[in-house]
């Protein structure tokens, strides 16, 4: 049974056309551990891209289904595997802390955001923050998604 799908507003400039690849779609991607580069996404057919968001993967059955669906589906359109990503056993979207990378980018925008705050948030707001928020990652959005998250 598909999900409803959960677009932020900071997404957009993107979500109907799926052009770059939804929070939603990392944030299964980090949890059935699979690399899934940009250039794959973009070569998948318009309804793998949706598939892919609507597609469930939480439970051990559902993620195992989701990963051969999203790994079938690269090799059919590009003839390459994805890489496998790592998976944390303790991801820190899933913890009651806020993580030092989010608690920084906060700061550089004179934003505090509190433990209490961070546990308000739901998992996919928690892992969007901490994905805004690494230096190497393109972070214009973090300062949107704090307002959308009522944090500003």
């Amino acid at each position: 049974m598909p999900v409803t799908p959960t677009f932020f507003q900071f997404e957009a400039d993107f979500v109907e056309s799926l052009r770059c690849i939804p929070m939603q779609v990392r944030y299964k991607l980090d949890t059935c551990g699979v690399k899934l580069k940009l250039h794959h996404w973009h070569q998948l057919e318009d309804e793998e891209r949706q598939g892919l968001v609507e597609m469930p993967c939480a439970t051990i059955e559902q993620i195992a289904d989701y990963r051969r669906h999203l790994r079938q589906w690269v090799r059919d359109r590009t003839g390459e595997t994805p890489k496998d990503l790592a998976l944390d056993p303790d991801p820190p979207w899933l913890g009651e802390r806020v993580p030092g990378t989010v608690r920084e980018k906060g700061r550089s925008l004179d934003v505090s955001i509190s433990d209490r705050q961070w546990a308000a948030l739901t998992p996919l707001q928690r892992f969007a923050l901490i994905k805004l928020s690494r230096p190497s990652h393109e972070n214009r959005n973090f300062y949107p998604a704090l307002q959308e998250f009522g944090l500003v």
